[in-house]
């Protein structure tokens, strides 16, 4: 009887542990329910008190599901959250139309589609053939997308590359086929594909 009441009690404080979470614990690409809505973090800071008796302060970048608004709010590390339990499913990016952009399950081969408001700051590095994106879903319905560490991208436009530029830490301008815009080194020239960071949106590499 006590055995059965001690795993009851673990039992309780693990769905209490999975039935909320703290500011702190939140990472990119978790989502969260907050005032009914769910929101996926884009982005977390860490924001240190500007006092001794202050509170560190956790500043989430996020998106609403549901219709892509972008959501910018302050915790206090240790203030409860909804966590919303999702999977997270390895995806190929198919087309974009007028609708969004259509994703298949590698292993289902289900497709989902996200409005391009709700992706609105992955489009950028969104391309034909794009490897590691993730979904993210919960009940069957796509909430959002994790995009790789890196994505390839070719070079449309820039300035034509200087011979003498290897060994210069100088750079230019160059927009790449998505239509992001970065800056790279001047000895790189059009139809080049490199390697962009995609959380600093920074060259990082010849691909």
């Amino acid at each position: 009887m006590k055995r059965l009441l001690i795993n009851l009690r673990a039992l309780i404080a693990s769905l209490g542990a999975w039935c909320c979470m703290k500011a702190n614990e939140l990472k990119k690409g978790a989502v969260f329910q907050l005032d009914g809505r769910n929101i996926v973090v884009r982005q977390m800071q860490v924001q240190a008190p500007s006092s001794r008796s202050g509170s560190t302060l956790y500043k989430v970048r996020g998106q609403d599901v549901a219709n892509g608004q972008k959501f910018e709010k302050n915790f206090k590390g240790d203030e409860v959250l909804t966590p919303v339990d999702i999977a997270r499913r390895p995806v190929q990016f198919l087309y974009r139309d007028a609708d969004g952009c259509t994703f298949m399950d590698s292993e289902s081969y289900e497709q989902y589609t996200l409005g391009e408001q709700a992706i609105e700051d992955d489009l950028p590095f969104i391309s034909e053939g794009i490897e590691g994106v993730t979904a993210l879903v919960s009940d069957g319905v796509l909430l959002g997308i994790e995009l790789p560490a890196t994505v390839a991208l070719e070079i449309v436009d820039t300035a034509p590359g200087m011979k003498a530029a290897s060994s210069s830490a100088r750079t230019k301008p160059a927009t790449l086929t998505t239509g992001l815009v970065v800056q790279v080194p001047e000895y790189l020239t059009p139809g080049e594909k490199i390697k962009i960071n995609t959380e600093t949106r920074e060259f990082m590499s010849r691909a």
